[in-house]
């Protein structure tokens, strides 16, 4: 079937271990692990990241279910045609990800970015590695001995990569989603793979790609629209995507997707400016303080962007006075504290600054590499 995934006679797959994985007897229906992605390719149903779930039903085409990141609250399970992922490796092989090519990617199977980086490179006929499992430095260390060219990771993905050393000479395109490299990551990138190429991917795992970044985008824009993809924006700025990249639907019991008219949003806020998108945040985290409308993300972007801070994520806490005040938790060099509030003062204004910085040794991750705000919601609190 030319609309369901293949096992390209070129592939060659991987795992953290260096053991080779063939194609399966095709039994399997679960795919979360290298051995059991070789049985489920080639299936027209299967589901990822629910051990002991059946298939999802067999539709007119061949579908499959992936998981959301859930970095807001419970990951909620995607129902999607297989055809709607190849459209997109047909764009990408593009990038050179082919019989020449050797893939890495860092994450689990369950996430929806390696699964698609895995699968693309089989099906294009790319050698691909699953490195999940390793401890970054092993990660860092198995680019550079298995010299591999291609790279599919999120940026916290990659901070943990440059937290040791040792150079990748071989990596030439490095392809980055979930979020944007701030200045010091992108650099220390850079520094690591000196020969690769940096590509930013904004989309969500219900729509897949929806714009593209590279090194002429302007600072602050998530890039172009991506090959095949509509943007329009409502006079409220919401982005609502239209593209052959998206899902069918949530499976199972799941509420129903944003949908208008073949368009669907996933409740980010932004504009376009001379072709190129830029994203205020979501609309579900947006908060009002002393009437003002707040994204926290232009302030974790504007956090990350300042020395000594490695990680940051702004939340609301309730207060008497005010109704409600920012908190910004952080993780990184402490001794910047009182300068970091100063710069935020002066930025941002006294209203949407947030009121405390607390620093946190040890970040809660979700599984997909993506910070943990719920975990987050529970340690913040003012006044600290």
């Amino acid at each position: 079937m030319t609309d369901a995934f293949r096992w390209h006679p070129k592939a060659r797959f991987f795992d953290a271990k260096a053991q080779e994985y063939h194609p399966g007897a095709q039994a399997a229906v679960v795919a979360a692990n290298a051995g059991a992605l070789g049985q489920v390719i080639g299936q027209t149903a299967f589901r990822v990241g629910a051990l002991h779930a059946p298939a999802p039903d067999v539709a007119d085409v061949p579908v499959f279910e992936t998981l959301t990141s859930g970095s807001t609250g419970k990951p909620k399970r995607i129902l999607r045609s297989q055809a709607s992922w190849i459209a997109s490796f047909n764009v990408n092989a593009r990038f050179g990800i082919g019989p020449e090519a050797r893939v890495a990617v860092l994450g689990g199977l369950e996430q929806s970015l390696a699964l698609y980086g895995a699968i693309e490179g089989l099906h294009l006929g790319a050698e691909v590695h699953l490195l999940d499992g390793l401890r970054p430095d092993r990660q860092r260390q198995a680019l550079a001995a298995r010299r591999i060219s291609h790279l599919y990771a999120a940026p916290a993905q990659l901070r943990l990569l440059l937290e040791s050393s040792g150079a990748c000479p071989d990596l030439l395109l490095v392809l980055v989603g979930g979020s944007k490299l701030d200045p010091a990551l992108r650099a220390g990138l850079q520094a690591m793979a000196p020969s690769a190429r940096v590509l930013e991917f904004y989309g969500a795992a219900e729509t897949s790609f929806i714009t593209l970044a590279d090194a002429e985008t302007p600072e602050g824009s998530v890039g172009r629209a991506y090959p095949g993809v509509q943007i329009d924006l409502v006079p409220d700025g919401k982005v609502w995507v239209k593209s052959p990249y998206l899902l069918m639907g949530y499976a199972g019991s799941e509420r129903s997707e944003d949908w208008r008219d073949g368009w669907l949003s996933v409740g980010e806020v932004g504009r376009l400016q001379d072709g190129y998108l830029y994203l205020r945040g979501r609309a579900g985290r947006m908060v009002t303080v002393a009437d003002q409308n707040v994204f926290p993300e232009e302030i974790e972007t504007l956090l990350q962007s300042l020395p000594g801070v490695t990680r940051a994520a702004v939340l609301p806490v309730p207060d008497a006075r005010r109704g409600v005040v920012l908190v910004a938790m952080l993780q990184g060099d402490n001794s910047a504290h009182d300068a970091i509030l100063a710069i935020l003062r002066a930025e941002l204004g006294p209203l949407k600054a947030p009121k405390a910085l607390i620093w946190l040794q040890d970040w809660p991750l979700l599984p997909s590499g993506k910070t943990d705000l719920r975990a987050l919601e529970a340690l913040a609190k003012w006044p600290v």
